[in-house]
């Protein structure tokens, strides 16, 4: 008989019964190691802000010297790249701190759950980082350069009377739409965790993703058309992936969705 249909006897919480204000003590000593992770990987991140600043940038520096052209980006504002760096340095530590912060989470609230939830929780937890960095990378390495060569042939270097369109693009403006994007697309690829979720816990099943699939797609390029600027390349760069993920959704919804049970 499968451990969830045992009963809490035979799948215990591994849990001591503990009065609120321990409960307390302990979710403010799990907040404090998720503060002080935060704070150290700031600190880190802002001191190696130059260098991952110019890797975000690397993709729009390639197309420039593609075409040619010198790799500049300015400032208008005489505090704009310092508060530039100062987002670097919260992006970064966002990024280095998650998976502490997810652990301090987890061991907060393990506790109280059946073995068999955590075993059924623990898949989640891989997938979810993974999941996060797939859409990162995707954004980076493909979207990227299509949407930057895309937006700079915009650039006339002789038109009428001698008159020219050039890019200045400005630091603070380049970093918070990169950052829109990595997070745009990171977030939409939590799609398979969030609805195999729901199909764990009995919310949705993959006969009901097939029969919805159509709306589903285009729900996918309005999720993408609100998330991303408003041009084809990184619209279509985001849509295609999560029909895909969507697919790979009923799949997973399947094998874990509740089976029916013959009387």
């Amino acid at each position: 008989m499968p451990a969830d249909a045992q009963g809490p006897d035979h799948d215990p919480i591994n849990d001591k019964p503990m009065p609120l204000l321990e409960h307390l003590i302990e979710l403010r000593r799990r907040l404090l190691w998720c503060a002080v992770a935060f704070v150290i990987a700031f600190f880190v991140c802002y001191h190696f802000s130059g260098p991952i600043y110019f890797f975000l940038a690397q993709p729009l520096a390639a197309i420039m010297r593609q075409r040619g052209e010198q790799p500049h980006l300015i400032y208008t504002a005489l505090y704009e790249a310092f508060f530039t760096y100062l987002k670097v340095g919260f992006f970064g530590a966002t990024f280095i701190a998650f998976p502490v912060i997810a652990s301090q989470v987890w061991l907060f609230v393990a506790p109280g759950l059946y073995r068999s939830e955590r075993r059924a929780f623990a898949p989640f937890l891989i997938a979810t980082p993974v999941l996060f960095v797939a859409g990162a990378a995707l954004a980076y390495y493909f979207v990227f350069p299509f949407a930057w060569r895309f937006f700079l042939s915009f650039q006339t270097t002789g038109g009428q009377d001698g008159l020219q369109i050039e890019l200045q693009a400005k630091v603070s403006e380049y970093l918070a739409l990169v950052m829109k994007l990595i997070l745009a697309f990171g977030i939409a690829f939590q799609l398979p965790v969030l609805l195999t979720l729901c199909a764990k816990v009995g919310l949705v099943s993959s006969r009901g993703l097939k029969r919805y699939r159509r709306y589903a797609y285009v729900g996918c390029f309005i999720i993408a058309a609100v998330l991303t600027p408003p041009d084809v390349i990184t619209q279509t760069g985001l849509a295609v992936p999560l029909i895909l993920l969507y697919e790979v959704s009923i799949f997973a919804a399947r094998l874990v969705e509740p089976k029916p049970v013959d009387i």
